[in-house]
């Protein structure tokens, strides 16, 4: 399918992002991007070594890192690990997480929005990560944000879309990308997301603690380009339940009586 994904000044052919955490083994996550067909991959930057060292030794190098901010609780601290980042060769792509909460890892949405004015002015690209908040999300867009990355459900539940109506809202109002992201549990929950209009999903923990991840990251693979054909083919208009039925076929021109002289 020819559909190009333009985002952040590239282009890309995959929708489906892939994270790099709680894997079993690092190793396995050359196979595993393969098989997801993804072209971008986060990593928290807390997990990057100099020297291509850790979690970066096993990151194909064909793959965009998007490092994350993970563990900032400030803009000024989502600010300081995007420059380490930077320095580490990272480039200039930038997943913003600002998350004081320690309970349920939901994002500060003022201090996110904040953190993405900073990073443009330093020409970062951001990616800010927020709860689905129309508010939060104009504001991201306001401040330069290359999309905007609502979360389905909290980060690491695998409960699926618990936040459809409010990422509807988002997908219809807010003039850039949306990728969906964080609690995303099943390949069906990522088809639903691409159908309902954003741009692409971001999977972690769904691949990562499957029985096979590789599998999985193939599975997940065909959700996303499933989910996007069916989008861009357009769903027919579902029936309310006292309509009645709708023969896809005429129920008239066929087992006539015979006629009688």
């Amino acid at each position: 399918m020819d559909d190009p994904f333009a985002v952040g000044g590239a282009t890309l052919k995959s929708r489906l992002f892939i994270g790099t955490g709680k894997y079993g083994a690092d190793s396995i996550i050359p196979a595993v991007a393969r098989a997801s067909g993804a072209e971008v991959i986060t990593v928290a930057m807390r997990r990057v070594e100099k020297g291509g060292r850790g979690i970066t030794a096993h990151i194909p190098e064909d793959l965009r890192l998007l490092p994350n901010t993970s563990g900032a609780r400030t803009a000024e601290e989502a600010l300081r690990l995007a420059r380490l980042a930077r320095a580490a060769g990272c480039g200039d792509w930038i997943k913003i997480e600002v998350i004081s909460d320690t309970r349920y890892l939901l994002p500060d949405g003022y201090q996110t929005a904040r953190a993405v004015e900073l990073m443009v002015r330093e020409g970062f690209v951001p990616f800010p990560y927020i709860n689905p908040d129309l508010y939060v999300a104009r504001d991201c867009a306001g401040a330069g944000a290359a999309a905007v990355m609502p979360l389905g459900a909290p980060i690491g539940t695998n409960r699926g879309l618990r936040t459809r109506e409010m990422i509807a809202i988002l997908i219809e109002e807010i003039d850039l990308p949306v990728v969906v992201d964080a609690g995303l549990g099943k390949p069906s929950h990522a088809c639903e997301a691409m159908e309902m209009g954003a741009a692409a999903c971001l999977v972690n923990t769904a691949i990562a603690t499957a029985g096979d991840p590789v599998a999985m990251a193939g599975a997940f693979r065909a959700a996303v380009e499933a989910g996007r054909a069916a989008r861009l083919a357009g769903a027919g208009t579902a029936r309310a339940r006292t309509d009645g039925a709708l023969a896809s076929s005429p129920l008239t021109g066929f087992l006539r009586e015979p006629a009688h002289n």
